[in-house]
């Protein structure tokens, strides 16, 4: 990548804690980290004529931190415009879901997670978190290397420019009663949590992109008496752990029927939930659930678009952020790859819930998408443009067909991943003009794509 000036001048960039962007803000960074934050006021303004700011490279429009994709099934995105035409459900999804893993291996899925997380650059994405749980051959098998996939997913993001967090899943069973993974579900199991740790243990990258979390895939996946092992690996480690928790009516049915209790009573029972723990969705959530999500400082990551695409529900953001639960957003399945999209359908489907506007504060959507979702994958020092961060830069045009006459605090409830149009990751330039400087991202994902969908 090219060599990156180490002072932008931005038109208006988003401070930390300011409700509104700031504008004229020089940002200096060094070593891939933030130096200087300074606003220029009027006063501070050099002489008409006096090139004190020459070598700063001007922004023009609104910067924000990076943004973090908190939820991520990269393969997913394979199924866009596949899957939306036809009457269904989650359930329905699935299948065909299930079709396109049965195809993939190392060098397709390199191929394919290149494209789709160089697709998150372009919007304005820096970190993702990978929710990996096809690690092994379509017949269950083990590659040579056991974790061929995961490292798979490893060099992709390199080839992107974003940070990754492998966030291995254990996936034992296929039902909350413990039946056994069958079809495409073989690839996904380690045969037990103990066998899931020796393997993710063994898996140790040390690209400075790149960190390994764990994950529950839900309780239907993962025996209740094997959830703390998963819970104690990530836990010794000080690394992220996610679990998909109540997405569907029908999971909590299944585990009051199986467990007498919801799955989120049955995860605080193992020790699942803490503050290094993520609950992805949370959409069916009884006020108890957001108790014990709160005591414990467990965060949920909303994926509003994947929710409503797959007829999941609403989820019930308002009450989870009043009750102290912090929230990030995440992209899952990829039917959408923008994040101001997801965040702001926070707020608007909070409105179809009550009929009511005005629950999230622009900043609140920012923090979700950017610092809390950075936090949620153990990179707790990046999502904010402030000394001592990382450099992650996303500059948001203001003058597109979708932005001209916004003001920049509206940039959240106006502007779309297509009006990015610069992106810097550890202060290397990612995207410029709204062009990915190393991957055709329409080109490679269209030819990934064709790869893996069955004819």
């Amino acid at each position: 990548m090219p060599v990156t000036p180490t002072r932008w001048l931005a038109e208006y960039a988003w401070l930390p804690e300011h409700a509104e962007p700031t504008p004229d803000v020089l940002i200096e960074v060094d070593d891939g980290r933030i130096t200087a934050v300074t606003p220029l006021t009027p006063g501070s303004r050099p002489p008409a004529g006096v090139e004190v700011y020459a070598d700063a490279v001007p922004l023009p429009g609104l910067t924000l931190p990076g943004l973090a994709n908190a939820h991520s099934h990269a393969f997913h995105r394979a199924l866009r415009g596949r899957t939306h035409g036809g009457r269904g459900d989650f359930w329905t999804w699935r299948d065909q879901m299930y079709a396109v893993a049965d195809r993939l291996d190392p060098e397709t899925y390199l191929a394919l997670a290149r494209a789709v997380y160089a697709e998150m650059a372009l919007t304005g994405i820096t970190c993702v978190g990978e929710f990996h749980y096809l690690h092994h051959r379509p017949d269950g098998g083990a590659y040579d290397d056991p974790n061929a996939m995961g490292a798979a997913l490893v060099e992709a993001a390199a080839h992107a420019g974003i940070r990754l967090t492998l966030l291995d899943t254990c996936y034992l069973t296929s039902s909350v009663d413990g039946r056994p993974l069958a079809g495409p579900q073989r690839r996904f199991g380690d045969g037990d949590a103990g066998r899931w740790a020796e393997r993710a243990a063994a898996f140790q990258p040390t690209d400075p992109h790149a960190r390994v979390g764990a994950a529950v895939h839900s309780v239907r996946a993962v025996p209740a008496d094997q959830l703390r092992t998963v819970a104690d690996w990530a836990r010794e480690r000080q690394a992220p752990l996610h679990v998909h928790l109540s997405e569907q009516p029908a999971e909590n049915d299944e585990c009051r029927a199986v467990h007498g209790r919801t799955p989120t009573a049955l995860l605080a029972e193992h020790g699942v939930l803490g503050p290094h723990t993520t609950a992805v969705h949370a959409t069916h959530p009884t006020s108890a659930d957001l108790s014990l999500l709160a005591d414990s400082r467990t965060g949920v990551c909303l994926c509003p678009t994947t929710e409503r695409d797959l007829a999941d529900g609403i989820g019930p953001a308002r009450r989870t952020a009043d009750a102290g639960i912090r929230l990030s957003l995440g992209s899952d399945s990829h039917a959408v790859i923008d994040l101001f999209e997801e965040a702001r359908a926070v707020e608007l489907d909070e409105r179809l819930r009550t009929r009511r506007r005005g629950h999230f504060a622009p900043l609140d959507l920012l923090n979700a998408a950017s610092v809390a979702g950075h936090a949620a994958l153990g990179w707790a020092d990046a999502g904010r443009i402030a000394v001592g961060s990382r450099a992650d830069l996303v500059t948001v045009r203001l003058d597109s067909a979708r932005t001209a006459g916004v003001p920049p605090v509206g940039a959240f409830f106006a502007a779309g991943g297509a009006d990015v149009e610069q992106v810097v990751v550890d202060g290397r330039v990612v995207v410029a003009e709204g062009r990915h400087l190393t991957v055709d991202v329409p080109v490679e994902l269209s030819s990934a794509i064709e790869a893996v969908t069955p004819a």
